[in-house]
């Protein structure tokens, strides 16, 4: 019987990054840890009613009356759990894995659309990347970064990065020919074809693959907790293993509410209102 050691040539490989590119690893550890704790500076050091008042501010503004009066029954919830602090930490992860997932999804999702070979060589990729089991981004991610919310953030921008790439190439493949023929007609640049007309057009849909990729982030949330995330997934996890039902309840209750509040306003973004 043939014997494929795929496991051995990954830990070799993973072996020799860990040893020879550690320097390169320790950048991205600290840009990461800076932004991280920027976002967690400012979330708790706001007053916890300024915060939800400016949550529930761009929820009437982007959502309605109705969705803004459940937003601040769903954080005063949060308060009154006494898991405020926990949720701005889940906020702050959340936030810096979408704007890395963002800088590197979207850019790629545009070199896709306009190249069939390369769209061709990163599908698969893409594919590998979004069924592999989660948990098994936590491997490399402690081995390159250690524990702590660092590697989290890592985990969860491979984990949520494919959607915002997928959607992204797609809606501006769908852009009608027609309407780049008639840019054509009338000189457009390439550049001016790109931001002015394909991106616009694709606009729907690549925000479609934003909110797809802040939802993944949350569900990654309790993962990445098993190597030191932080967040309302410590909570779960405690829950889990002190066997503390209510508090799992209630951290996972938190969740809830934040990932509502996120999707019905990333989704507000792709209508007119």
């Amino acid at each position: 019987m043939i014997s494929l050691p795929i496991g051995e040539v990954v830990e070799v490989a993973i072996d020799w990054m860990t040893k020879n590119l550690s320097g390169f690893f320790d950048i991205i550890k600290l840009i990461l840890l800076g932004v991280l704790n920027l976002f967690e500076g400012i979330f708790n050091g706001i007053p916890w009613f300024i915060m939800l008042g400016l949550i529930v501010l761009i929820c009437w503004l982007r959502v309605g009356k109705k969705e803004s009066i459940l937003a601040i029954i769903g954080l005063c919830l949060i308060y009154g759990m006494n898991l405020w602090s926990e949720t701005m930490e889940t906020l702050a992860l959340v936030l810096t894995a979408t704007f890395i997932a963002l800088a590197i999804g979207i850019p790629l999702g545009i070199w896709m659309a306009r190249s069939d070979k390369l769209d061709q060589i990163v599908r698969p990729i893409l594919d590998f990347m979004q069924t592999m089991p989660a948990f098994v981004y936590l491997i490399p991610a402690v081995y390159f970064f250690d524990l702590g919310q660092v590697p989290g953030a890592v985990a969860t921008v491979i984990f949520a990065m494919p959607p915002v790439v997928r959607l992204t190439s797609l809606g501006i493949r769908q852009v009608s020919k027609d309407v780049i023929e008639a840019s054509d007609s009338f000189g457009a640049t390439y550049k001016q074809k790109l931001f002015q007309v394909q991106i616009p057009l694709a606009m729907p849909t690549i925000l479609a693959g934003l909110n797809q990729t802040i939802m993944l982030s949350l569900s990654m949330v309790v993962i990445s907790s098993m190597i030191g995330g932080g967040g309302l997934g410590n909570v779960v996890l405690r829950g889990i293993t002190q066997m503390k039902v209510g508090e799992g309840f209630e951290g996972g209750l938190a969740v809830v509410i934040l990932a509502m509040i996120l999707d019905r306003v990333t989704q507000s973004l792709g209508k007119e209102k």
